[in-house]
C-alpha cells in the first residue's frame, strides 16, 4: 500500500526505455551537442545530478539514468558485473538515439565503469570526467579485510531487503528524517546486530547532501527491497568488476580526460589518477581542494567548468 502511495506521490521524471526486455528510467533535458552523459555512484540513482543536470541543460543535451535495480528502473536480471552495466548504457543510447560522440560524466563506480565504456566504444566518447573515480587497482585482489568489508556489506544490504519487505526501513527513514534518533538507533541495531551506524543511517547522511525536494524520493526508492538486493549483487560483483576494469587501462589518447579527486584521497588513488590523465594528450588531474567524495555537491561550480571546458575542446 504504502509503494503504491509513493508510485502516485512521486511521479516518473523522464520516460521507461525498454532495453531488451527490461526497462531503464532516462532523465533527458536541454539541447545541443556534444550530448553529456552522467553516471552515478554505485547506490546512487539519477536524482543524484538533479541540481547538476538542471545547469548543465543550459547548452547541452543532457541524459541521466537510473541503473538496473536502481531508481525507477526495473530490477536487474541478471549479476552487477561491470560488463553487463555498460552494456546495459551503450542499449540504451542506441535505443534513444543520442549521438555520439558524447561526453560521459561519472562519479566514484560510475567513473570506473565509463572508463570501460570508452575502452569499449572509444568511437562514441568525446570526452572522460570522472569525479573522484573507484580505481579498479583497489577490489582487484582484496585484502581479508576487505573481504569482510564485501561480505558484510552484502549480507546488511540483505538483511535491509528484508526488513524493507515488513516496513522497517520505511519508518527508519521517516523517523531519521524526522530529527528522532532514538528508535533508528534501535533500528540501526536491528540491522547491523551491532551498535555501529548502519546503512540506513549512512543513506539518509549522504541524501541530505542531495536538494532537499529529493529526500523523500530517495527515501521512497529505498524502501522499496529491489534496491538493496541491487546494492548487494553489486558489492559482491566489484572484485569480479575490478578484474574486468583492469583490461579497460589503455584508452585512445585522443580521448579527453579530466579527473577531479576528492581533498581526502589516499596517495595511492592520486598517483593513479595521475597516470589515467597521463594517457590522454588532453588529460588532467585537479584536486577538489574543498571536497569529500561527493564533489557534485561540495563544489558543482568546479564540475560544471570541467564539462564546460572539455565541451570547447570539441
Amino acid at each position: 500500500m504504502s509503494t503504491a502511495r509513493d508510485r502516485r506521490r512521486f511521479l516518473l521524471p523522464g520516460r521507461m526505455v525498454d532495453i531488451g526486455g527490461r526497462r531503464l528510467h532516462l532523465l533527458e533535458s536541454g539541447d545541443g551537442r556534444p550530448a553529456v552523459i552522467l553516471e552515478a555512484g554505485i547506490a546512487a540513482s539519477s536524482l543524484n545530478w538533479t541540481g547538476l543536470q538542471a545547469q548543465l541543460a543550459r547548452y547541452a543535451r543532457v541524459c541521466s539514468y537510473d541503473r538496473a535495480g536502481l531508481g525507477w528502473s526495473d530490477p536487474a536480471g541478471s549479476p552487477r558485473a561491470i560488463s553487463r552495466a555498460v552494456e546495459d548504457l551503450h542499449a540504451l543510447l542506441t535505443a534513444v538515439q543520442v549521438p555520439p560522440p558524447f561526453i560521459t560524466m561519472g562519479h566514484s563506480y560510475g567513473g570506473l565503469l565509463l572508463r570501460c565504456y570508452a575502452a569499449k566504444y572509444p568511437d562514441h566518447v568525446a570526452g572522460l570526467v570522472l569525479l573522484d573515480p573507484l580505481a579498479a587497482g583497489e577490489w582487484l585482489r582484496p585484502s581479508e579485510a576487505q573481504w569482510k568489508l564485501l561480505k558484510r556489506g552484502s549480507m546488511l544490504s540483505r538483511r535491509g531487503a528484508q526488513l524493507a519487505r515488513f516496513g522497517v526501513v520505511r519508518f527508519g527513514l521517516w523517523m531519521l528524517s524526522s530529527g528522532l534518533r532514538l528508535i533508528p538507533k534501535l533500528v540501526a541495531r536491528m540491522a547491523s546486530s551491532e551498535s555501529g551506524e548502519s546503512a540506513i543511517s549512512r543513506l539518509v547522511r549522504e541524501v541530505q547532501k542531495m536538494p532537499p525536494e529529493t529526500w523523500p524520493i530517495v527515501q521512497a526508492h529505498w524502501c522499496q527491497p529491489k534496491s538493496f538486493l541491487t546494492m548487494a549483487n553489486y558489492l559482491e560483483s566489484l572484485p569480479s568488476s575490478a578484474l574486468e576494469a583492469s583490461t579497460c587501462t589503455d584508452l585512445p589518447a585522443h580521448i579527453p580526460i579530466t579527473i577531479l579527486s576528492a581533498s581526502n584521497s589516499s596517495a595511492a588513488q592520486l598517483a593513479e589518477r595521475d597516470a589515467i590523465a597521463r594517457q590522454s594528450l588532453h588529460g588532467q588531474h585537479i584536486i577538489a581542494a574543498k571536497s569529500g567524495h561527493w564533489i557534485h555537491f561540495d563544489e558543482p561550480e568546479l564540475v560544471l567548468q570541467a564539462v564546460r571546458d572539455m565541451a570547447a575542446l570539441q
